[in-house]
């Protein structure tokens, strides 16, 4: 399954799925047939061997025969013998008369049978010679064209198996396509998107935290303010998770020790607007003191997109519980929830199941790379309809 490594591209576990389904299926059948073809071959030419063998040994009965003949008017004194044939002569009531045959009992009702490496032929003199009805002639095969069959067959299997491998290495090729350009037009979408959003929504945030709503009498604009804020927080978040999938391997990481109650108590501050505006009630319950080496940029993105998807898919009036612990973080809500077929599809880069919510399906993709960069575990339970429950763990 490596050739989609080779293919070098980066596709959701669900198209995966469907083209390791697609690989898996192409090998069975290429294999099916080779076997066939194969088995084919295999039969077609011990039956070919076998009727050359059958000819050897009717020429040898035609000639034992004669000396049969010539030994029952004694112009000759003893029972023809040769090396390569060995015979035996049954009566018409299929008695044995004589043999030189190592097991001389056999098949009388057809004219030639095939036993292991033993080939007997059975041929009627036409004349009573020593009182025989049935002459035997059998042939012991020395399998040298099974040596050579099996050469063939693995020279030509092995030829046919690398001509199909590239065979269904192309057709991926194309199957893959239409995907590759969707994703590469994604792609090129997000970083011409991330480079016009860079000037606007630095402007716009720099002038908002200028602002000192203290001053405000007027409610009306500070409410205006307030949801300019949370636009600009939204459109802020959504510009950070873009420029971490642009900048993601050229990002280098400042690791250090942090404590995780300061973190999360900030990114709650932060989003706390936007948890004001549907009425979200969070709740916090931190230990002091747990600490975890770690990019500090990348921490905040983490908890950034876990805690941005408990509110947009949170229920009016709903709530989300945070819970620091030694060494887990959880943060749950009471939102709409998740399918259980749905939960491993998650991290897929682009995958949304909620319609109704805007979003690139991007985020948890970015909390999964950076658990997998720093080794920790995440987890998601859901109820449908109830909320659901991510937890960090190290």
């Amino acid at each position: 399954m490596s050739v989609l490594k080779n293919l070098d591209i980066n596709l959701p576990k669900s198209e995966k799925k469907t083209l390791y389904r697609f690989l898996s299926l192409y090998i069975f059948f290429t294999i099916i047939t080779l076997a066939l073809t194969v088995s084919l071959y295999y039969t077609l030419q011990k039956e070919l061997v076998t009727q050359q063998k059958i000819i050897l040994l009717n020429q040898y009965a035609n000639e034992f025969i004669v000396q049969l003949k010539d030994l029952h008017s004694n112009k000759i004194d003893s029972y023809p013998v040769n090396d390569k044939f060995k015979t035996s002569l049954y009566d018409e009531n299929y008695d044995l008369i004589y043999s030189t045959l190592d097991y001389p009992k056999a098949q009388l009702d057809q004219i030639s049978y095939t036993k292991e490496k033993i080939i007997r032929y059975i041929k009627d003199p036409q004349g009573y010679y020593l009182n025989t009805q049935y002459v035997i002639v059998q042939l012991i095969d020395d399998k040298v064209w099974l040596k050579e069959t099996i050469k063939t067959i693995s020279i030509y299997g092995t030829i046919f198996f690398i001509f199909m491998l590239i065979v269904g290495y192309f057709l991926l090729n194309l199957f893959l396509k239409p995907m590759k350009d969707a994703l590469h037009l994604l792609d090129t979408f997000i970083k011409d998107t991330t480079h016009e959003l860079n000037t606007p929504v630095s402007t716009i945030m720099t002038n908002i935290e200028l602002i000192d709503r203290d001053k405000i009498e007027d409610k009306y604009l500070l409410k205006t303010i307030n949801r300019i804020d949370i636009g600009a927080k939204t459109i802020s978040n959504i510009y950070d998770d873009l420029t971490y999938l642009i900048l993601n391997q050229k990002q280098v990481s400042i690791n250090e020790e942090l404590n995780l109650k300061d973190i999360i108590e900030q990114r709650v501050e932060y989003f706390s607007s936007l948890a004001t505006i549907k009425k979200i009630d969070i709740t916090t319950n931190l230990k002091d003191n747990i600490t975890l080496i770690i990019d500090k940029k990348k921490i905040s993105k983490l908890i950034d997109n876990i805690l941005s998807n408990a509110i947009k898919y949170n229920k009016v009036s709903g709530s989300i519980n945070i819970v620091l612990d030694t060494n887990k973080i959880s943060i749950e809500d009471t939102g709409r929830g998740i399918k259980q077929e749905n939960i491993d599809l998650m991290f897929d880069r682009y995958a949304r199941f909620d319609k109704s919510v805007g979003g690139f399906g991007i985020g948890l993709n970015i909390v999964k790379m950076i658990c997998t960069e720093y080794n920790l575990t995440i987890n998601i339970e859901s109820i449908l309809n109830k909320g659901t429950k991510v937890s960090i763990t190290w």
